[in-house]
């Protein structure tokens, strides 16, 4: 069975989450909240496919030694779907660390990413070895009869799936144009 992780796949990324289970993935999902969690997976068609991982991704120690035990129980991960938020510095490089060193074959990392973020400088703060396939989703806003929007849960994972099905380097989501257009909220 193939393996992936999804960071923040019990709020914004749960459908992505439960589309991924549905796909035959095994998916571990890292969040913090237990009873977030738990309302995931009831969610899901097949329980058994999703494998909480409870830990703050903040805390370096605990989520690699959080990341080596999902992946002694479930297999290597060969897909990272990853919406980190910008205090956990650390936490993208860790995983990416982690999933290399225990992975044989080449896998794909989604990296999301807000619509203020410059892309090619988060790229430039993470070391990708060869064994990466490296991909950018960028979350943007919506404009409706001169408004505009932040994105919906459902739009932000429909956004990520059409990232990882149509195997996009960089799917933006929405719009992030007139950037001055963009919600203030």
């Amino acid at each position: 069975m193939t393996h992936a992780l999804v960071i923040g796949g019990t709020g914004m990324l749960a459908n992505t989450s439960l589309w991924l289970a549905s796909q035959g993935y095994h998916v571990s999902v890292i969040g913090r909240n237990p009873s977030k969690m738990e309302s995931l997976i009831s969610k899901a068609i097949d329980h058994s496919r999703i494998t909480p991982v409870i830990v703050d991704y903040r805390d370096k120690s605990q989520l690699r030694k959080k990341l080596r035990e999902t992946m002694e129980q479930n297999g290597q991960i060969t897909l990272v779907v990853a919406w980190i938020h910008s205090d956990a510095e650390q936490a993208l490089q860790t995983i990416v660390n982690e999933v290399s060193h225990q992975n044989d074959e080449k896998w794909k990392l989604f990296h999301v990413l807000g619509s203020s973020k410059n892309l090619s400088e988060m790229k430039a703060t993470i070391r990708l070895l060869d064994s990466i396939c490296y991909h950018q989703v960028q979350l943007g806003f919506v404009m409706e009869s001169g408004y505009s929007r932040w994105l919906t849960n459902e739009e932000i994972s429909q956004g990520v799936i059409d990232a990882i099905q149509n195997e996009k380097l960089l799917n933006t989501v929405g719009t992030v144009e007139p950037w001055e257009k963009r919600p203030f909220s």
